[in-house]
Parts: structure tokens; sequence; C-alpha cells
């Protein structure tokens, strides 16, 4: 299990479906389905939280809120900086568990010699976008929803990184990739969070089960011959570690050398200091 420190982030509980959180100053109940124990909550500040997400037997659901939360309010990761706020089906815009994936991309980046170009595709707020930035690369940051777009714009100038090098894409993820190999555009690493489901801006429907093969194929024709790495994350019950690597063992790291290694992503909760899964992860790296 990879987990990091994130001082402004805190899993305080979890129990009965639901789990307790603190995103800087903000108490937040949230459910959980893989959360099936039911332990005692004995933490007080299970008592204090400031709102809590109610899901609907009808799909989606509401916040219920005990005490005011601005509109929108900051935590850091180290020097990397997250807008927030409660939004709809139970996100705040940041994953905080997504922060071992951030330590490696800012590691490999900060040790290369020369610029890397990184291609980021579901990049969703940005967290991996900033951490590749902060450590000296130039990145391309897809993603299906201008919603989001707009908000790792707004995190990206939060943390300072405005004038580095980077691009903003509103895209269908596999029509941007099957672009630019028409393009002859190669990227040095590849990082990408795909969802179960999604559409993309002009309607395009993605299921993960049916197309992570062939964007994962496509996305092997678009590195380049000096890549460095490639990273696949999932929240899908369904594709486990094992899966992932065979994945990308038959896709990204068919005719390069280099290693795969999978594991799950995980938050300590502070209550009991065991880990809760939250995901896993996939690596392709390259030899050194």
């Amino acid at each position: 299990m990879r987990i990091s420190k994130f001082e402004d982030y805190e899993l305080i509980d979890a129990s009965c479906g639901e789990k307790l959180e603190r995103f800087g100053d903000i108490i937040l109940i949230r459910p959980d389905p893989q959360i099936i124990w039911n332990t005692p909550k004995v933490d007080p500040m299970w008592r204090k939280a400031h709102a809590k997400y109610i899901r609907s037997t009808k799909g989606g659901g509401y916040w219920e809120v005990y005490k005011k939360i601005p509109d929108v309010w900051t935590i850091s990761y180290k020097d990397l900086k997250f807008r927030l706020k409660p939004m709809g089906f139970k996100h705040t815009g940041i994953f905080p568990e997504q922060a071992v994936n951030w330590d490696f991309v800012s590691d490999v980046v900060s040790k290369s010699s020369g610029n890397m170009k990184i291609l980021n595709l579901f990049a969703y707020t940005g967290g991996a976008t900033m951490a590749a930035l902060s450590a000296g690369a130039e990145v391309c940051h897809v993603d299906a929803s201008k919603g989001m777009t707009l908000w790792a714009k707004e995190n990206v100038k939060e943390s300072g990184l405005q004038d580095k090098s980077v691009r903003f894409i509103v895209d269908d993820c596999l029509k941007f990739v099957q672009r630019e190999k028409r393009r002859n555009h190669f990227y040095d690493a590849i990082i990408m969070d795909p969802p179960s489901y999604g559409r993309g801006p002009n309607g395009e429907v993605w299921k993960l089960e049916e197309g992570i093969f062939n964007l994962l194929n496509a996305c092997s024709e678009i590195l380049s011959e000096n890549a460095r790495f490639f990273i696949l994350n999932s929240y899908t019950a369904g594709l486990s570690c094992g899966v992932m690597a065979y994945l990308l063992n038959a896709t990204i790291a068919k005719n390069r050398s280099g290693v795969v290694f999978s594991s799950e992503i995980g938050l300590p909760l502070k209550a009991s200091k065991l880990v809760l899964p939250c995901g896993s992860t996939s690596i392709w790296q390259a030899s050194i």
C-alpha cells in the first residue's frame, strides 16, 4: 500500500459506510461503500462536522450543512494549492490519496536531465499537472469537462505556476491522443486517471472496460523514444492491480525496456492506524 503524509488533509475515522475527514479547517462526513465495518464512532469530531453528504435513493444526493462553510477554501500539499468546495456526488475537488502519484511525478521530473513533456489525461483539477510543473516539466492538461479545466487553471494560479509551460485542453481524451499521433506530437510521460463512465464535450460515451485497451494502445504511439514513465490510476473495482499491470505490459511496455509495478493507494486512519484502500495505480517506468 502506498500512502503519503498530507498535513492539510486527515482521514480521522471511518465506520458504517462513512468517512470523517478534515480538509484544512473544514470537517466533512462523506459516504464510502467499501467501509463495511461497524466500529464505534467514539471520536468527538463526528459530532462537530461542518457538513455531511446524504445519498438519495433516486441517485445523487445533497449536502446537509451543520456549520457555515466558505464557498471556496484552500488547502496545501507541499507547495501546491488546491481550491476546494462541496460539490454534487460528494466530491470536493481533490483526491488526497493521489499525493503518492504527485510525489512520484515530481521525483522523476526533478531528477531528469533536459525538459520533459508530460501529457495528463482525465486531468481533473490538476494535482498531477501542478506536481509536474513545479518540478520543471512542460505539461499538456486534457479533460472533457470545461468546468474542471477552469478549476485546474485556478489551482495552477493559486500555486504560483501560471507562468510555467502548460496547455489546457477541453477534449475527449481518445480523440485528442489520436490527433496528437497524426500531428507527430510525442510525450516523455503520460498520466491518466480515467473514470468508470463519462461523456466527452460532444457527448462521446466513455466506458472504461470497453475503451481502456484502445486508449492505452493509442497512448503507446505518442510516447517518445526517451519516455520515462506512464501512470494508470483507477477507482473502478473491476480493474485490479493485476489487471492494470497486465494492460500496461500488453501495451505501453510491450516494446520498451523498463518495469511495471502496481499497488493499491490509500489513506491512513487516525483513529485506528490502519489504511483505507482508495484505488489502484499501475506504473511503467523506463530503465535508467
